[in-house]
């Protein structure tokens, strides 16, 4: 095998797997019944029609943290799968221990 890891006949310019999605479109995916269904379980009672859009966009904002820490962890191990276990230790680092996957 010629270079890297040797994978199965990636070629030189290796998987092109997915595709970029606009920020957009993928934000909007947490839909109205998903953030409301969220306040009920925080024990929210009433809400306003502008907390949709802000909590969207502090869902984004912390779920790019998490990603970012379970991104690192995942390159420093030299790997190229993100487990369950670098999520764990993302949260963890970030002062959101989540108990129940290992470790």
């Amino acid at each position: 095998m010629a270079g890297g890891k040797g994978g199965k006949g990636m070629g030189k310019v290796g998987a092109k797997r997915h595709s970029k999605r606009s920020n957009k479109a993928s934000i909007e995916g947490i839909t109205k019944p998903a953030i409301r269904r969220l306040a009920r379980r925080g024990g929210v009672k009433r809400i306003s029609s502008f907390i949709y859009d802000d909590s969207r966009q502090v869902l984004k904002s912390f779920l790019e943290n998490v990603v970012r820490d379970a991104v690192t962890y995942t390159e420093h191990a030299r790997r190229k799968t993100v487990t369950a276990m670098d999520v764990v230790y993302a949260l963890k680092r970030q002062g959101r221990t989540l108990y129940g996957f290992g470790g």
